[in-house]
């Protein structure tokens, strides 16, 4: 199974992307992860935000294509202890598809046609974080997840 990240904007912050870095390099050693990054609009800061959030889901649909399972990261999702976000990855990978793509919108996030596009909605916390931050946040439970599945210690409970 592929797990794709798929991400509205670039990651800034040089501490954030190492960690990325890091997090995405142990990820490999159990799956197949790729982060794709869609670039921010050049005018966002000019477009009304229902504007903004339609023009970003036009470039989301063309990356989604072809993804057999959609999951949104969304702050109204469904929240899941690390444990059992390791058994949904579990059942997902279980269920046979091929290609499970996780999306973090943009700062207005998604559009209505992405919500319905999408076969489900997971929020990683009540608390609001950067869009930025939430790539690193999300990457180290997708890594988590592969640990608990193993049995590893990397996750103390």
């Amino acid at each position: 199974m592929l797990v794709r990240l798929i991400v509205v904007g670039k990651t800034d912050a040089d501490y954030l992307r190492k960690g990325i870095d890091e997090y995405t390099t142990r990820l490999n050693h159990y799956i197949r992860f790729e982060i794709v990054t869609i670039p921010s609009l050049k005018d966002q800061g000019k477009a009304a935000p229902n504007e903004v959030r339609e023009r970003e889901a036009q470039t989301l649909l063309r990356h989604l294509e072809g993804c057999d399972r959609i999951v949104l990261l969304d702050e109204h999702g469904t929240e899941r202890s690390s444990i059992e976000f390791a058994s949904y990855m579990q059942k997902t990978m279980n269920s046979g598809i091929r290609t499970l793509a996780f999306v973090v919108g943009g700062a207005f996030g998604f559009a209505p046609i992405i919500y319905q596009k999408a076969n489900d909605k997971i929020a990683l916390s009540r608390m609001t974080m950067t869009h930025q931050m939430v790539r690193l946040f999300f990457i180290e439970q997708l890594y988590r997840a592969f640990t608990i599945l193993r049995g590893e210690h990397y996750h103390n409970e």
